[in-house]
């Protein structure tokens, strides 16, 4: 069940970090996908860093901005702004 949650949780971040990225990101499914990649990143890079009482806005805040660092980062690479 936790795997599945943290799926959810990911997706999420995705159309968010989709949302609040200038240009709109890479399409909803890009989005979700890199989405699951920045929870990842978020939670290695922003982890210890980031705390909020609730665990799932924790993982959530983490997870959006994991995922903005991921689809700068790619946005670099295709030159997309």
């Amino acid at each position: 069940m936790d795997i599945v949650i943290a799926l959810v949780i990911g997706c999420l971040c995705g159309f968010l970090a989709g949302k609040l990225f200038r240009g709109g990101g890479y399409g909803l499914i890009i989005n979700i996908i890199l989405g699951l990649l920045g929870s990842v990143v978020g939670k290695f890079l922003l982890g210890k860093f980031i705390t909020f009482n609730p665990d799932w806005l924790n993982a959530i805040v983490t997870g959006t901005l994991g995922a903005l660092i991921i689809l700068f980062v790619a946005s670099l690479f295709t030159g997309r702004k």
